[in-house]
C-alpha cells in the first residue's frame, strides 16, 4: 500500500510568454511514464506512492521542464504520508456517488 498522497501544481517560465499548457502536458507525461497512480484535476495532480519515489517525479518534473527551454519553474507541492498507508480512495470515497 501506498504511503504518501502528492498533489503538485507545475507552474513553467513560459519562454516570450507562450501558452503553458503544452509544458504542464509535458509534465504530466513525466507522471504516466513513472507508473504511479495519479489523478489530474484542474489545478493540480495529484499522484500516490512511495514518499522517495514522488519526489524523484517532482525532481523529474522540473528537470523535464529545463530541457523543453523553460528558463525556470515553480512547483507548489502539497504531501500527505501515513506510514500505515493511504489512498486516494481512502479520502475520496464518500463524496463518489
Amino acid at each position: 500500500m501506498a504511503h504518501a498522497l502528492l498533489g503538485i501544481q507545475i507552474i513553467p517560465k513560459v519562454p516570450g510568454g507562450g501558452d503553458v499548457i503544452p509544458y504542464v502536458d509535458e509534465a504530466i507525461a513525466v507522471i504516466g511514464a513513472s507508473g504511479v497512480r495519479y489523478e489530474v484535476g484542474p489545478l493540480e495532480t495529484v499522484m500516490e506512492g512511495e514518499l522517495g519515489t514522488l519526489l524523484d517525479i517532482v525532481k523529474q518534473m522540473n528537470e523535464k521542464m529545463i530541457q523543453a527551454g523553460c528558463p525556470g519553474v515553480l512547483s507548489q507541492v502539497k504531501i500527505s504520508y501515513r506510514p500505515e498507508g493511504m489512498s486516494m480512495d481512502a479520502l475520496t470515497e464518500k463524496y463518489r456517488g
